[in-house]
């Protein structure tokens, strides 16, 4: 089944081929096919990578590149020979089923090149195996020899058991990962109540400075979710979070198989060695309590003991054999990124870690990939970068103008100062009008009328505009509806005629006489 590379992958594969790694070495860790490893090196090696150059040459715009001139375009997710199968599975499945008869996939690959349907045998293998229920046979398992000291570690989680909360007071369940030298059998615990990617990037970083501050070139993991995404007997699909972890610890990923014990059993029997001898009936504080006592029981306990398939102290055998072959101590802490897939609002803005992020072009409703670290936030869509934000915390909002659209930056910025320009482009007066709409103690509150004069002046034109905007001035009559009647009732050049003045004064027919509103005269006016 074909499935997307994705970037970081791309990355992984031209990492190891500059490590001097072969092609099948690439494909078997990063879990892709030679031919696909082989066509991204050809084309970074045309993009002019040199393979003695350094792994300072993978930036983010020559992995654009790769995606852009390799990655084929298959949009049900198969290419032609996987479709060519299709209307012969009825027949595969029953070539294939063990009760009709007794054929391999090799077999089934001759008899289908005589009917003219020829197919890369491997597409073939994936198609019985998916579709039609083809598998393996059981195989006898056999000791596999131990690898050279300081190269390999394999890692597990498993349940150690309950631990009181005593912020709750409630019982939560404590996990346990046990990273375990696969030479020396010398191994270390940590202790979590998820299993997370950052509980395990935790434990390894936890792990490297218990052996020594050194790191183990090979990692072998179980199929755990925060490290595979999507576990397969063929090609794992590996989390992007761990898949960074390694790039920047300079580690590989050897993954064990699904339901493969035998794959990791230098581990296998560590979690419940560690949970019978160690935390089994003991009374802890808290996790720290119970963490800095198995940082103990790793060096005292479980590193002096005489292992029973060596019969040496595992402890003696690292520190004598291992720990001078180890790669160097991270020298920083490792700053684990967010990812996400978040959908591009209508705003143009997307949200994440509830923070706001502006997007530029027209990708409203589309999902884009992000990476946020500590410093910066960086959008991808469709493995092509197009924009680099600075984190905010949660709340905060960045948002650049030149990714909204131009009619529409003003409002969003709140850019009062542009919209008094953008008016005064229009005349003197109509500038003048739109100051003093929004001669307010919250200018953005007034920023609609400004946009409804605009507005007027699209309509009726600058000068009439122009002219009405001089009229409602001298009056000192700052509205916009009133702009707008003036306007619609072509009032804005008209001139008041004068009043007609009054020389006689015609009598009222009924006024009275002004002696008739005479008071009389109080005593004391009397007087």
């Amino acid at each position: 089944m074909f499935r997307e590379v994705r970037v970081f992958e791309i990355k992984e594969v031209l990492r190891l081929w500059l490590r001097k790694e072969g092609y099948r070495s690439i494909a078997r860790l990063v879990s892709v096919d030679r031919r696909t490893a082989r066509g991204y090196v050809e084309a970074a090696v045309g993009a002019g990578v040199v393979r003695d150059g350094g792994e300072g040459q993978l930036s983010d715009e020559l992995l654009a590149q790769l995606v852009e001139a390799v990655r084929p375009v298959r949009p049900r997710g198969h290419g032609a020979a996987w479709e060519s199968l299709v209307p012969h599975q009825a027949q595969i499945t029953e070539w294939l089923d063990p009760d009709k008869g007794d054929l391999t996939v090799t077999k089934v690959h001759d008899l289908l090149a005589r009917r003219g349907v020829v197919v890369p045998y491997r597409t073939l293998h994936r198609f019985a195996v998916q579709r039609c229920g083809a598998g393996r046979a059981r195989q006898t398992t056999v000791r596999l020899a131990d690898p050279p000291p300081g190269q390999e570690c394999q890692i597990d989680f498993g349940r150690m058991g309950y631990l009181v909360d005593r912020t709750t007071g409630k019982r939560r369940v404590v996990h346990g990962l046990v990273v375990t030298a696969c030479y020396s059998r010398h191994c270390f615990v940590w202790l979590t109540h998820r299993q997370t990617t950052e509980a395990v990037i935790a434990g390894l970083e936890a792990a490297w400075a218990f052996f020594g501050g050194g790191v183990f070139p090979v990692v072998i993991p179980d199929n755990l979710k925060p490290v595979v995404d999507k576990a397969d007997p063929l090609n794992p699909r590996f989390n992007q979070a761990f898949m960074e972890y390694t790039q920047a610890r300079g580690f590989v990923i050897d993954t064990a198989r699904v339901r493969k014990p035998r794959d990791k059993a230098r581990c296998e029997r560590g979690v419940p060695y560690a949970r019978r001898s160690f935390f089994a009936g003991e009374d802890f504080v808290d996790l720290p309590d119970a963490q800095a006592r198995a940082l103990r029981w790793c060096a005292e306990v479980a590193g002096m003991r005489i292992h029973g398939t060596t019969q040496l102290r595992p402890a003696e055998v690292f520190a004598a054999e291992e720990a001078h072959l180890l790669l160097p101590a991270p020298a920083e802490v490792y700053d684990l990124p967010l990812y996400a897939k978040p959908k591009v609002h209508r705003d143009h803005h997307i949200e994440v870690d509830r923070a706001l992020y502006s997007i530029p072009g027209n990708l409203i409703g589309r999902q884009v990939e992000v990476r946020a670290d500590l410093a910066l936030v960086r959008v991808w869509y469709r493995g092509q970068p197009i924009k680099v934000h600075p984190r905010q915390p949660r709340g905060g909002r960045h948002t650049d103008p030149e990714d909204l659209p131009s009619e529409k930056t003003v409002y969003a910025m709140r850019d009062i100062e542009h919209l008094k320009r953008l008016a005064a482009g229009h005349g003197q007066a109509v500038g003048a009008y739109a100051t003093a709409l929004l001669d307010s103690p919250l200018p953005w509150t007034r920023m609609r009328q400004v946009y409804r004069l605009l507005g007027l002046v699209k309509k009726w034109g600058d000068e009439r505009v122009e002219s009405a905007c001089q009229r409602a001035l001298e009056a000192e009559a700052v509205d916009v509806g009133l702009i707008g009647r003036m306007l619609e009732r072509a009032r804005e050049t008209a001139v008041q005629p004068p009043l007609p003045q009054i020389n006689n004064v015609v009598p009222g027919r009924f006024a009275r006489d002004p002696s008739h509103f005479a008071t009389r005269p109080t005593r004391r006016q009397a007087e």
